[in-house]
């Protein structure tokens, strides 16, 4: 077994990697993919992860993914295929998380149903095994999604595994706190007194919302504005004012800024909603843990029930080294599936023929 075991999610939007060694984190980045203009963009993230870690090619290569959606392959079985086909030619000996075990780039597709899509699961099998035998709930709040998956006795509750069936049963929203369409939130929204009717067309995202409140940390900001303006306040006032219609020389700062709590309202409204439907279905006590995790994890501590313990990933589940890179720590939280598949990769490799 290398030294090094690298944890790769590679995300339609997004991919994450994360450094561990001897069971800790070292180092953690994100590099910003949009996977749908084509491959030749993960092929770009993998030319920084080489600059980053020149000796890459001598780590052991653990992979988890949900790019397989991209609307650049013909379906979810091309795109696990094409996926693992890329990372193969330029990683060595790659393996595939695969929910139960692990394969190879040649065993995707055949497996291509269980590879897909199951960064959440890595990241909630590493948080039950940490825990155990607590029982709680992985709360992931990302760019673009969030996960609710219940654990308890080590190890993952419910039978979902394909996103059609966490879509219906709210183990995964579409609710981000960067990438999301305002539009997404609400039919209607409050203005000086008086709901008015949405204007659905991509004026404004939760990064307008999330900037304006202080809480998205700009390093996680890595998207273009809907408008592809300015990325402030100034610029997140304008496109919230589109969403009624309005330009920002219509109102005072401030209204403004309440009109952005009232979208973040809605979000957290939502995101409870959810979180308590499953809290239901997997009969969590009222004194379970929520692991928080995710570059929304702010959101954690106000959508869950009274009497929940909030935990950090960081921390309670994922393991820091003391000589980890600057910010490292952050930037775990947010890239959690990446840091999980390592450190299950790194217990398991022993199980999957490394």
């Amino acid at each position: 077994m290398p030294e090094a075991v690298i944890g790769w999610d590679v995300g339609g939007a997004h991919v994450k990697a994360a450094r561990c060694e001897g069971g800790a984190v070292v180092d953690v980045v994100q590099w910003p993919c949009p996977l749908w203009h084509g491959l030749d963009k993960l092929d770009r993230v993998l030319d920084a992860a080489l600059e980053r870690w020149p000796d890459f090619a001598h780590a052991a290569h653990a992979v988890t993914m949900t790019g397989e959606m991209a609307d650049c392959f013909a379906h979810r079985e091309d795109g696990v295929a094409r996926i693992a086909a890329r990372l193969a030619e330029r990683l060595p000996a790659p393996r595939f998380f695969a929910g139960d075990g692990w394969c190879t780039a040649a065993e995707c597709g055949p497996r291509w149903e269980a590879v897909a899509s199951a960064n959440w699961l890595a990241t909630a099998r590493h948080a039950a095994a940490a825990l155990a035998p607590e029982a709680g709930l992985l709360v992931d709040v990302g760019s673009t999604t969030t996960d609710f998956i219940a654990f308890g006795g080590g190890r993952v509750l419910g039978p979902s595994r394909r996103d059609v069936d966490r879509l219906a049963s709210g183990e995964l929203v579409y609710h981000g706190v960067v990438r999301t369409p305002l539009c997404a939130l609400a039919r209607r929204i409050p203005w000086r007194g008086r709901p008015l009717n949405v204007m659905n067309e991509f004026f404004a995202t939760t990064a307008d919302l999330y900037r304006l409140s202080g809480e998205l940390d700009p390093a996680h900001d890595q998207y273009p504005a809907a408008d592809g303006g300015a990325k402030d306040t100034a610029g997140s006032r304008a496109r919230l004012a589109r969403m009624i219609g309005l330009d920002a020389r219509d109102a005072s700062d401030a209204e403004w800024d309440e009109f952005a709590r009232a979208w973040r309202a809605e979000q957290a409204a939502e995101l409870r909603g959810q979180l308590a439907r499953v809290a239901a279905a997997q009969g969590l006590p009222r004194d379970a843990v929520a692991v928080a995790a995710g570059c929304g994890s702010f959101l954690v501590a106000e959508i869950v029930p009274p009497g929940w313990r909030v935990l950090s990933y960081v921390g309670a589940v994922a393991a820091m080294a003391a000589r980890a890179a600057p910010g490292a720590a952050a930037w775990a939280q947010v890239a959690a599936p990446a840091v999980a598949v390592a450190a299950l990769y790194e217990r398991e490799a022993g199980r999957c023929g490394s």
